[in-house]
């Protein structure tokens, strides 16, 4: 049932403009997998999934080209100017606020970009928790993550 689930997942990701979790799961309803908004999740994090930005401003879920790897990876330089509103951070902590639905797409780049100062992200759906490794490295990544979007610092 599973495979089932993930296959019509990436068939209609790849096939269809969806932007959020609830019109996936409508969608899957349609075609017979009736799943709750947790299997969803874990399904969407199994698959690689990420949120990309849309030509509108929005955002949508995209997978990896068919025989693809792991996933979506898009690029730190692309999304930024797009998706991220502020940057506020206090000793090694830094929170993004970004475009509704961004934080996800945002902080998969941010991680496939490897900055040393940083040692992981959470995302939510509109901001994202970053720690650096001391507030001298949060200082420095917010000052480069603000340049990169042409906000000022």
């Amino acid at each position: 049932m599973k495979t089932q689930r993930h296959a019509a997942i990436l068939r209609i990701v790849r096939g269809e403009t969806v932007g959020s979790q609830e019109q996936l799961r409508e969608r899957l309803k349609a075609e017979g997998f009736n799943v709750t908004q947790a299997t969803l999740s874990r399904d969407i994090r199994e698959l690689g999934l990420a949120k990309v930005a849309a030509p509108d401003g929005g955002s949508h879920y995209a997978a990896a080209p068919e025989g693809g790897g792991a996933g979506v990876r898009p690029h730190l330089e692309q999304l930024l100017p797009t998706m991220l509103v502020s940057a506020e951070g206090v000793g090694p902590l830094l929170v993004l606020k970004t475009t509704t639905g961004g934080a996800q797409a945002l902080a998969l780049a941010l991680d496939g970009a490897g900055w040393n100062e940083i040692i992981g992200t959470i995302a939510g759906d509109d901001a994202i928790l970053v720690i650096t490794r001391s507030e001298r490295s949060r200082r420095a990544v917010q000052v480069r993550l603000q340049e990169l979007a042409g906000l000022p610092a």
